[in-house]
């Protein structure tokens, strides 16, 4: 019985993000395609579905720099299903062109189309007043709910954010960029269309979102979900809450974060997010920290925290620095907001995302908690140095992957590996002919002492370096990849299943 009880820990997923998915009118969304993508990861004995940060996205169309860390992606929310409950016509949504292709998304036709589509779907809401009578009654408890009360901040934010042309909101006038009583009051009066129709898209998310989570959560898939440690500047957050970070009397930063140089970047990496005040979050006993979290366990299953060694000490550089290369590690607030976390929220499923340079206090930390840390098999075949990464050096509490959203394909990455480090990989895995490493990398996590194996669907699809989602530290070109409308056949569906059978993944 313990032997057996000793197995069921062991499951496996997929990282795919939802703007990966197939789907109409020129982006993933929670379409039939997602549904079916739900059916699929069940044919093929998966227990999880991995996402990337479900927010909105700014400038660079990075899920990571969103604005806002409760609010949803409109670009998620499903066409197809607002003509079924009569919000549009096949004939509304034909008028605009979403560009892109079956494996490319362009985000410039996609923010000059998708909003006035939904604009259209809004103001049939409202003139088909009689119509929509249940959904209104719905969507006026979901303004009131107490769980949405970042909805009226962000959905002003919004409204401001359009009246000033996109700009950020550092740069508004002095009423509303400091956010006094009367310029707020004001605000909410002129733009109070413009303010309920932010709100009615995120209501129109949510109630697409969760109807797709119980869904997989049926079929015995488990959602995680994903957050950066750090919000945007540019962001309803920090706008609304500047008293949350390290902010001067103008609401400008005083330092920002990022990461120092090291072999990767020679002047390391500017991220320019807020720095969090975390003496200011430990006085209110991390109050908005937990607030924050909740929604997260509303959404999703488990929650994967970006860039875990913040807590542990945070890198901090001078706000206006053109690199990162002068910065300072300070102190986070270590285990004491996780030990307020398990007292107020109960113990919750989370993956430390603990990869780079680590020091002993950080490894520490990870331990305390007890959350499983993140491998990836990318970055273990170095032939001068043993690795952590190697599957013969992993614990069961980990989490290992082929590569995250961050890396190469592993098709791409095994074809240019340096000729040493492919040369110990083939050894390492067995490998005889190259077009059998990507499955032999996927084995090798699979027969790993590991709990819990994730591989990205593009992987699973053998794809090369053009289906990659993201180089980091560079702009354009990332976050656009969308999956084959028939790439996902019985045959690979038995493949994977097998896999999870033969290693007790099941």
């Amino acid at each position: 019985m313990a032997n057996t009880e000793k197995k069921s820990t062991r499951k496996c997923g997929v990282l795919l993000p939802i703007f990966s998915l197939s789907s109409e009118y020129g982006i993933g969304t929670f379409s039939k395609e997602a549904y079916d993508f739900v059916d699929f990861l069940e044919k093929s004995g998966q227990s999880y579905w991995q996402l990337l940060p479900l927010g909105p996205t700014s400038y660079g169309d990075s899920p990571y720099q969103s604005f806002s860390t409760f609010a949803g992606n409109p670009y998620f929310i499903d066409i197809k299903t607002l003509i079924d409950e009569g919000l549009l016509t096949r004939k509304d949504a034909d008028k605009y062109d979403f560009g892109g292709s079956e494996e490319y998304i362009d985000y410039e036709k996609m923010y000059r189309s998708r909003f006035l589509l939904l604009k259209t779907a809004y103001d049939n809401f409202n003139k088909k007043a009689k119509s929509f009578a249940d959904m209104a009654r719905k969507f006026e408890t979901f303004k009131k709910s107490r769980d949405n009360f970042w909805l009226a901040d962000y959905s002003l934010f919004m409204a401001l954010k359009n009246e000033s042309g996109g700009r950020s909101w550092n740069t508004w006038e002095e009423g509303v960029r400091l956010r006094k009583p009367a310029a707020i009051k004001a605000a909410k009066e002129k733009f109070k269309e413009e303010i309920d129709f932010y709100s009615f898209l995120q209501f129109l998310f949510a109630q697409q979102w969760s109807k797709l989570k119980a869904y997989a959560n049926k079929k015995g898939i488990d959602i995680i979900g994903d957050i950066p440690i750090y919000v945007a500047f540019d962001s309803a957050d920090t706008w609304a809450n500047p008293e949350l970070f390290q902010l001067d009397k103008n609401n400008d930063p005083i330092d920002v974060a990022g990461c120092p140089p090291d072999a990767f970047s020679a002047t390391g990496q500017l991220w320019g997010n807020p720095l969090y005040k975390w003496d200011y979050h430990e006085k209110t006993g991390y109050k908005w920290w937990m607030q924050r979290i909740k929604h997260c366990y509303k959404i999703y299953d488990v929650v994967r925290i970006d860039h875990f060694r913040g807590f542990d000490e945070y890198y901090a550089i001078p706000y206006g620095n053109p690199t990162a290369e002068k910065g300072k590690w300070k102190k986070g607030p270590g285990y004491k907001l996780f030990d307020t976390m398990k007292k107020e929220l109960g113990e919750k499923r989370v993956i430390a995302e603990d990869l780079g340079f680590l020091t002993e206090s950080v490894i520490k930390l990870v331990k305390k908690t007890g959350y499983p840390g993140m491998k990836i098999l990318q970055f273990a075949f170095d032939s001068r140095e043993e690795s952590d990464y190697l599957p013969h050096n992993y614990t069961k509490n980990c989490i290992v992957y082929t590569g995250t959203h961050d890396n190469d394909t592993t098709r791409n990455w095994f074809d240019t590996l340096p000729k040493a480090d492919k040369k110990y990989c083939k050894e390492y895995l067995g490998i005889k002919k190259a077009s059998d490493a990507v499955w032999a990398v996927i084995r090798s996590a699979f027969a790993s002492v590991s709990d819990t194996v994730i591989i990205p669907m593009q992987d699973y699809l053998e794809l090369p370096g053009y289906a990659r989602i993201n180089t980091p530290s560079t702009l354009g070109g990332n976050w656009v990849w969308r999956m084959k409308k028939d790439a996902l056949t019985d045959e690979l569906a038995v493949k994977m299943k097998d896999f999870a059978r033969i290693y007790r993944r099941l």
